[in-house]
């Protein structure tokens, strides 16, 4: 017999899971709806301390609700440690210069720029910044003697204890890194496509099309390997941080996106040589199966970070050794006995490099996956001292290094986050002013509503604003309904405290920012009713309240960078590509620089590089903060992600140039080659130059260059110089001459970039 109503339960659960993705949110509400009332009612009713009380109660909510740390359960008690620390020292701050409005207003801008501003060096720091803000605005917005600083220190202290407890005992949550899972799978799925037939290969963006490519086939493999690519780049995009901390760990992981989406294209690009009558490479083919191991084995090591590491040094010895040995071999297959003539046979005496090229490409690929799994494999296997004192591998930059190079790139006129941390900063700042000149009951809860809507322009601080009011609206009539309800029955509000916290805690994930906001004012009132006589006209005083912290966000809003994310992604996207084409010219001048007789004294543009890399990341928060943006977007999303992974894909094109030319060997050979020398870096100062222009167009509004052709004559000339001045004195191809003509190729891939790049400037 059915019992009605049995299934309401299940269908609850189910609808949670849907609307609440690993019930993230569920668990936070869960733990606070068991410590925030208990630690209310421990320091109001037996401790009877007021400040304690309420220090206690947004404590807990500050660090239970608005913080979800990753990773390790040793580095997210860490992360709880860290933030206890700062709430005990932005709470002593408060309360020493709330009483003077000048020091007040002042040390609000600075602080609040300070804190939003860090968010820029980790998504650690940046998922805290509403939990650190809600620790000095608590106190400055509620003047009162340094006498009563230890009470509300013991309040904060006892919230820290208590959800350092809550997060290591109740329910949990794994501690995988949230792109783990995405990254082993997209490393399985690129080595089954390794391992199936690559003449299946559809076109790829960056890959020949047209003439120099074949009919576009799809297979399951080739689709799954697509899903697996798009499914990571969803889960890197869908957190409003790039999702990466200071640990070694977690920026290791974080780069595998970019060199997981790069490798994809190359896998995509490989294609079996018997299809255009080019011979078979068997060393290339190996490469192949070598890479295609060596994916597996760290696939494994991303799904059980406890899998031992042996089994990826060894695959990783075995590619370097495969892509040596072709490297080597591929001297060999230039058949210098044949004089090229006409355009198609330069085309097809370059073409016998062809799969050596590609297999080189994914080898270079390949091997830097390897290495930052191995990196961050080995960072979260440190003793837990190392970990605690944050020692990393010396492989990689120290976290405070890190942090500065992180925050460094963002210290320019154009960063998005300097100008969302100046903005929310002058904000905060006006909104102490006006709290403290109106001397508004509760004016804590101005700068609350002025931090709650404050967006990246004004439009949508504006939706916003009217989505904060009506849910104040919504949730101050509840409460006032359920005070008249309850009348003088005070001890009823305990049993509802519960209850109203874990709404306040679902809502806003799982139904919407509205609605948050409303179980968010019916908690409030409840907190400020308890232990006294219920009063309803508190639930209006939250509109008030909210109103003025809402004004202030609009008019900070309309006067400080109105245009939004969209302009700002357009002079990202300009400044990114100048950079990263400007660091493809450089590699292909240090190039040069060692292929001459008499190598020159080059250096490698790490420089450069790093200027490129920090121009990518302001381009990736510009691109969230334009995600985040509500409302139609001026360009469709398909044709901005282009654009924006164009960037990934010129920026590591150089890398593998650097790196091809970081292992050659400096010993002069006598040979001239400065006719090679010339053609590489004519042909690499057109890329770049096109790609600058790009950045013209994209920054000023301007038309869009039209994609370069094929220079058959550069390729002749390629083919001449190595005919002519290329060979040892036994008249073989050199190692050189095999890394010139790569290094050809890397530029054309770059060039090969420009029709998907220019159809989708187009569009804007």
């Amino acid at each position: 017999m059915r019992v009605p109503g049995a299934a309401r339960p299940t269908r609850l659960l189910a609808w949670l899971r849907a609307h609440d993705p690993e019930l993230a949110a569920t668990r936070r509400a869960g733990r606070a709806a068991l410590v925030i009332p208990s630690l209310f009612a421990l320091c109001s009713e037996v401790i009877q301390s007021s400040a304690m009380a309420t220090y206690a109660a947004f404590g807990s909510f500050s660090m239970l609700l608005l913080v979800d740390f990753t990773g390790p359960m040793v580095q997210r008690l860490r992360a709880h440690l860290g933030l206890a620390l700062a709430w005990a020292v932005l709470i002593s701050l408060g309360t020493v210069t709330s009483p003077m409005m000048w020091a007040a207003v002042t040390t609000t801008v600075v602080v609040g720029f300070l804190i939003l501003f860090s968010g820029v060096v980790s998504s650690v720091l940046a998922g805290a910044t509403t939990a650190l803000l809600l620790a000095f605005l608590l106190p400055v917005a509620a003047p009162a003697p340094v006498s009563e600083l230890p009470a509300r220190l013991a309040g904060a202290g006892l919230a820290a204890l208590s959800a350092m407890l809550a997060v290591a005992l109740l329910w949990p949550r794994p501690g995988a890194d949230p792109l783990s899972a995405p990254a082993a799978r997209a490393c399985r799925a690129a080595a089954a496509q390794l391992r199936a037939d690559p003449s299946r290969a559809p076109n790829a963006p960056g890959t020949p099309t047209g003439e120099e490519r074949g009919p576009v086939t799809a297979d399951p493999v080739t689709a799954e390997a697509a899903d697996a690519a798009a499914d990571l780049r969803t889960a890197f995009n869908a957190t409003p941080y790039r999702p990466t901390g200071l640990s070694t760990s977690s920026r290791a992981i974080v780069r595998l996106v970019d060199e997981l989406t790069w490798l994809y294209t190359i896998v995509l690009a490989s294609e079996q040589p018997s299809a255009r009558g080019v011979p078979c490479d068997p060393e290339a083919h190996t490469v192949r199966r070598s890479a295609a191991a060596v994916l597996d084995e760290a696939a494994d090591v991303l799904d059980t970070p406890s899998t031992p590491l042996t089994g990826l040094r060894a695959a990783s010895t075995e590619l370097r050794g495969a892509v040596g040995r072709m490297e080597r071999s591929a001297t060999t297959r230039l058949p210098l006995d044949r004089r090229p003539g006409t355009e198609s046979e330069v085309h097809a005496f370059l073409q016998t490099l062809d799969m050596s090229f590609r297999a080189q490409e994914l080898g270079f690929a390949t091997l830097q996956i390897a290495r930052n799994v191995l990196r961050a494999a080995a960072a979260e296997r440190r003793s837990w001292p190392a970990q605690l004192l944050g020692r990393e591998p010396a492989a990689l930059t120290e976290p405070l290094a890190s942090a500065w190079e992180r925050a460094a790139a963002h210290l320019q006129p154009h960063s998005v986050w300097l100008h969302n941390s100046l903005r929310g900063a002058l904000g905060l700042g006006i909104a102490v002013t006006l709290a403290q000149l109106t001397a508004v009951q509760n004016s804590f809860w101005v700068l609350l509503g002025t931090l709650a809507v404050l967006r990246s322009n004004a439009l949508s601080t504006g939706q916003n604003a009217v989505r904060a009011l009506g849910g104040t609206l919504v949730g101050s009539l509840v409460g006032a309904g359920l005070l008249q309800l309850i009348g003088q029955h005070g001890t009823v509000l305990w049993f509802l405290l519960p209850v109203a916290v874990l709404l306040a805690g679902i809502a806003p994930a799982a139904i919407s920012f509205a609605a948050g906001q409303a179980a968010f004012t019916v908690t409030l009132v409840i907190l400020f009713n308890i232990g006294q006589n219920p009063d309803w006209q508190i639930a209006l005083l939250r509109i008030q309240d909210i109103g003025l912290g809402c004004a202030v966000s609009i008019l900070v809003g309309l006067f400080f960078w109105p245009r939004g994310a969209a302009a700002a992604v357009d002079r990202a996207l300009a400044t990114a590509y100048t950079e990263s084409a400007r660091y493809l010219a450089d590699a292909v001048e240090y190039a040069i620089g060692k292929c001459g007789s008499r190598p020159l004294a080059a250096s490698a543009p790490l420089d450069q590089s790093r200027q490129a890399a920090a121009a990518a990341r302001r381009l990736d928060d510009a691109f969230r903060s334009y995600l985040a943006e509500r409302g139609s977007k001026p360009v469709p999303l398909a044709d901005m992600t282009t654009l924006v992974t164009g960037i990934v894909a010129l920026r590591l094109a150089a890398d593998a140039v650097l790196g091809l030319w970081q292992r050659a060997a400096d010993e002069p050979d006598g040979s001239d080659r400065g006719e090679a020398r010339v053609i590489l870096l004519a042909g690499a100062g057109r890329v770049a130059g096109w790609y600058r222009d790009l950045a013209n167009g994209l920054g000023q509004h301007r038309s869009i260059p039209a994609p370069l052709p094929r220079s058959p004559g550069a390729a002749a000339g390629l083919v001449a110089s190595v005919r002519r001045d290329l060979l040892d004195e036994h008249g073989r191809a050199t190692d050189t001459a095999v890394r010139i003509i790569w290094t050809a190729d890397h530029i054309n891939a770059a060039r090969r970039l420009q029709p998907d790049l220019a159809a989708a400037a187009e569009a804007r």
